[in-house]
């Protein structure tokens, strides 16, 4: 980076000779002075490039940490509805398999009561042959 020269200014210090005594000294101390200011400029210029290149670094992790935390935040929120639904497809399972429970005994106390009314109707026609038999057998004794 340039910057231009600084104008040429008397400085006078304590310590210095004036410039009418000593042409090469104050030229010395004149180049001292000015890099002294130029190195206090360019320290602050470093300084200000060092806190933005932090905070710009601070911003990029920030950024980075959001980005990642969005996508687990989003899973954690996926799989508390997907836990959710779990539980009530297994209620439902449950209430399902209650229910096939209700229908299996409906159905054979059914299928029981059919078998029972197809004995009886056995049983029925069984006793009809044998009353017709036993009338039969009685018209026959009558007759003789």
């Amino acid at each position: 980076m340039y910057s231009p020269p600084l104008p040429l200014a008397r400085v006078t210090h304590p310590m210095t000779v004036p410039p009418e005594f000593g042409g090469l000294e104050a030229s010395l101390h004149h180049l001292i002075s000015d890099h002294h200011h130029k190195s206090l400029g360019l320290r602050d210029h470093i300084e200000k490039a060092k806190k933005d290149a932090i905070r710009s670094a601070t911003r990029v992790s920030d950024l980075l940490v959001d980005a990642v935390n969005g996508g687990v935040q989003e899973s954690f929120v996926n799989e508390k509805r997907i836990e959710l639904e779990i539980r009530a497809l297994t209620a439902t399972i449950v209430r399902f398999g209650k229910q096939t429970d209700q229908w299996l005994a409906a159905s054979y106390s059914l299928n029981t009561a059919i078998k029972e009314i197809g004995d009886f109707e056995n049983w029925m026609k069984t006793m009809e042959f044998d009353c017709k038999s036993i009338s039969a057998a009685i018209c026959n004794i009558h007759q003789a």
